[in-house]
């Protein structure tokens, strides 16, 4: 969306004229006293600091650990790209820009701005949809082929081109006005008579970036759910069975609450955004700054939840956090935690035809923090 037009509209107030004056003299009727502004520039520093460590965590995770690379969790790693890059190039910007209602950045960051959350939202919404289609191969279609490595890479490069062909005409219309006063960033849609271009763009961003891939969401995680939760699993069935469907049972649950959580956050954001296209009285109401800020804090917020998420509900996510953090004092990372880390290679076994005896080798490796092992078996 474009974050940025959504605070040059209700920062600005023209006066009315007073005293046989002009009305000409713009100026910011929204000035915050210190206190508030500091209690707001913490908040917003929490998100990205939390935000910035959580992802960049989650991704050391799974890229240094065999183990954790597979389809599910690739596209995890390009979710929790899209989080860390919009905390960190988006929120600290656009949360000056309300403040102040003055651009300080330049052209050239104005269109980033404008350009880059689409993307990343983008980016974000249809990680998470891979990664319920890809479940819902898996256990509703177990016989068909799954994705390779190379099909995977190949679909987040292909959400990625999608998304920044979307997000390409909030780049090419931005621009800068200058006014004595103040700078502002916004997007001048050419020959947008009443704002119907601007209106028609983020209705169709809307269905596109929220409402139709939470709608396949839906869909599959319903079906999922009632095929892993809708029958009591068999009491004949084998262990390593029941520890299947248990397993699958959690990685769908954390994304279910992955997915719910995304929708949450950025559902206000669109709605104001919806309610201020039909009615721009609302932008210059008193209460409106706040408001605002409040939103899009929640939306930004949705960029830190999710390593909060994995280590809640995902055992090895839980013991790659430990790993990560084993440098504090007060976390150990204990034999189990290695375990559900380690990678554990093919057996080769050699038979020797000279005598009764089978050597069998065993290299394992560890990726937190001991390394690798390997182990012979002489069995006479």
């Amino acid at each position: 969306m474009d974050t940025t037009s959504g605070t040059r509209i209700f920062l600005s107030s023209t006066l009315p004229p007073e005293d046989g004056h002009e009305g000409n003299e713009t100026t910011n009727l929204f000035q915050q006293p210190g206190w508030q502004v500091a209690l707001w520039a913490i908040a917003y520093s929490f998100i990205v600091v939390v935000s910035v460590i959580g992802n960049v965590t989650v991704i050391w995770i799974i890229l240094a650990h065999r183990r954790m690379r597979t389809v599910t969790n690739y596209f995890i790693v390009n979710l929790a790209f899209s989080d860390v890059s919009m905390a960190a190039f988006n929120t600290v910007f656009n949360f000056v820009y309300a403040l102040h209602n003055d651009w300080y950045f330049g052209l050239g960051y104005c269109r980033f701005q404008n350009f880059y959350p689409i993307t990343a939202m983008f980016s974000s919404i249809y990680s998470m949809t891979a990664i319920a289609i890809d479940r819902y191969m898996a256990i509703i279609h177990p016989l068909k082929p799954r994705l390779s490595s190379t099909s995977t890479n190949i679909a987040i490069a292909v959400i990625w081109v999608v998304a920044f062909s979307l997000a390409f005409p909030q780049c090419f219309y931005s621009t800068m006005e200058t006014t004595p006063l103040r700078t502002v960033c916004h997007v001048d849609w050419p020959g947008d008579t009443g704002g119907k271009h601007q209106l028609s763009y983020h209705i169709a961003l809307i269905v596109l970036i929220y409402l139709l891939p939470l709608l396949v969401m839906m869909v599959t995680y319903s079906i999922i759910g009632q095929t892993l939760w809708g029958s009591e699993i068999p009491g004949e069935a084998s262990e390593h069975y029941q520890n299947q469907i248990r397993a699958k049972r959690k990685v769908v649950k954390m994304m279910i609450a992955v997915v719910v959580t995304f929708a949450l956050c950025w559902l206000p954001f669109h709605l104001y955004f919806i309610l201020g296209s039909f009615n721009e009285h609302i932008y210059s109401q008193k209460y409106i700054q706040q408001v605002y800020l409040a939103i899009f804090w929640l939306a930004m917020s949705s960029t830190m939840y999710n390593p909060l998420i994995y280590y809640c509900l995902n055992q090895r996510f839980r013991s790659g956090f430990r790993c990560a953090f084993r440098w504090c004092p007060f976390i150990r990372v204990s034999a189990e935690d290695r375990m559900e880390l380690q990678h554990t290679r093919t057996f080769r076994i050699t038979r020797s035809f000279r005598g009764d005896s089978t050597t069998t080798t065993t290299t394992t490796q560890r990726d937190c923090p001991e390394g690798s092992t390997t182990t012979n078996l002489i069995n006479p």
